[in-house]
C-alpha cells in the first residue's frame, strides 16, 4: 500500500480508540438484525481509475503532506443477518474532502480540492468480516439552494453471493441530519443503523474512531457471485 498504512498498523492506529469501537460494537449488537438499508449511489462514485486507492484516505503517494480535516479512524465488519462475518467482500468508501467538494468531474461545488487527499478507497474483508479505513471527516455541501447535504460518506459492498450494497453513512450529532432528504426517507430503525457515534481517539488530539457495521440481506438466490469491478 502507497501510503505506508498496512492492514497491520491500521489495526495499531484503530486500536488507540478501541473503547469507543467496543462500545459502539455492542450498541450495534442491541440494534436487532436487519439489513444494512440501501441508499443511493448519487452523481459522484468515482469515474477514473487511480493508482493510489488503499485504506489511508490521508495520504497521497509521494506527497509532503497530509490530507486537510479530522483524522477519522473508521472501523467494522461485513456480516449476514444471522451475525456470520462475510470474508472477502470488497468495500469501497467515496467521499468530499473537507472542504465539501468531490474529486469529480460533475461536482460543480466552487469549493476548493484538497490535493493531498485520496477520495477514494477499496479494501477488502478479512476472516472475520473486518474492514477498516483511514479519512477524515468530509465537509458539508449545498445540494440546491434550500438543501444541504451533512457529512456523510458512501459506501460500496460486493460479496460473494449477495447482491451489491450501496449506501451512505451519517455523523451523529449533526444538525443537518434532521433536515436531509435521503436520510429522512429511511424509517427510524434505518437510520439508527447508518447514523453512528464517533469520538475522540485516546492520545491523539482531534482524531476520531468510530465503527459501521455492514449487513447484508439473504443470499441471492442463485448464488451467483457479483463482479468486483
Amino acid at each position: 500500500m502507497s501510503s505506508g498504512l498496512t492492514r497491520r498498523t491500521w489495526l495499531a492506529h484503530a486500536a488507540l480508540g478501541v473503547g469507543t469501537l467496543a462500545a459502539a460494537a455492542r450498541a450495534g449488537q442491541q440494534e436487532g438484525r436487519i439489513p444494512t438499508p440501501r441508499q443511493t449511489q448519487g452523481p459522484f462514485y468515482p469515474v477514473q481509475d487511480q493508482p493510489d486507492k488503499d485504506l489511508d484516505l490521508t495520504r497521497l503517494e509521494g506527497a509532503a503532506a497530509s490530507a486537510m480535516g479530522t483524522v477519522v479512524l473508521l472501523d467494522g465488519a461485513v456480516r449476514t443477518l444471522d451475525g456470520a462475518p462475510i470474508a472477502g467482500a470488497l468495500v469501497e468508501i467515496w467521499q468530499a474532502c473537507a472542504s465539501g467538494r468531490y474529486n469529480h468531474p460533475r461536482d460543480r461545488n466552487p469549493a476548493l480540492l484538497d490535493p493531498n487527499f485520496q477520495y477514494w478507497g477499496r479494501v477488502t474483508t478479512d476472516a472475520t468480516g473486518r474492514y477498516g479505513f483511514k479519512t477524515i471527516k468530509p465537509g458539508a455541501y449545498p445540494n440546491d439552494p434550500d438543501w444541504v447535504r451533512p457529512p456523510h460518506i458512501h459506501f460500496r459492498v460486493v460479496a460473494p453471493g449477495f447482491p451489491a450494497l450501496t449506501t451512505q453513512m451519517y455523523f451523529e450529532g449533526e444538525d443537518l441530519n434532521l433536515r436531509d432528504r435521503i436520510l429522512l426517507d429511511l424509517t427510524p430503525a434505518e437510520r439508527k443503523l447508518v447514523t453512528r457515534v464517533f469520538e475522540p481517539v485516546r492520545g491523539q488530539a482531534g482524531d476520531l474512531a468510530g465503527r459501521f457495521d455492514i449487513i447484508l440481506g439473504r443470499r441471492g438466490t442463485d448464488g451467483a457471485t457479483p463482479e468486483l469491478d
